[in-house]
């Protein structure tokens, strides 16, 4: 189980290649990459990404323990990036690997809805006149709330 949390950009090819190698057991692996996009067309120019270093990894590395026992994962990996990010720039990845596909798929999704509501990251987005704090969103909320536990 791999979590980086970094300013730096990634390729998710080659990560999901390194990722992939050497699981013998795994009959399915799951990946997904976000990108940054704009809220509204020409409303946005970048995102401003912070976080607590220490305190962001240690979270997001016990959610992702909970995912490997909950859906009995071959591994597991988790990308998120900080900083500022243009419109278009890779901004996290997820894969999991699993015996299954559907607890590969499964995994995935529980980690992505985590990343995106109780991940320690605060967001700004910036614009060409201004810049907005990112608020939590009812619906990013409720498909958290799915997964009925662990997530909080």
């Amino acid at each position: 189980m791999s979590v980086r949390v970094q300013t730096g950009c990634f390729d998710a090819g080659a990560e999901l290649n390194a990722f992939s190698e050497g699981l013998a057991n795994a009959g399915a692996v799951v990946s997904f990459t976000g990108v940054v996009r704009d809220r509204d067309a020409g409303g946005m120019v970048a995102m401003e990404i912070e976080h607590y270093p220490g305190m962001t990894e240690r979270a997001i590395a016990a959610i992702a323990e909970e995912a490997r026992r909950r859906w009995d994962l071959a591994d597991a990996l988790v990308i998120h990036r900080h900083g500022r990010l243009e419109i278009g720039a890779p901004i996290m990845m997820v894969a999991t690997a699993s015996r299954h596909r559907a607890a590969a798929f499964e995994a995935a999704e529980f980690l992505m809805d985590y990343l995106k509501s109780r991940a320690p990251f605060w967001k700004k987005e910036i614009g060409p006149e201004d810049a907005a704090w990112v608020e939590a969103k009812d619906e990013d909320e409720a498909a958290l709330g799915r997964w009925s536990s662990g997530a909080e």
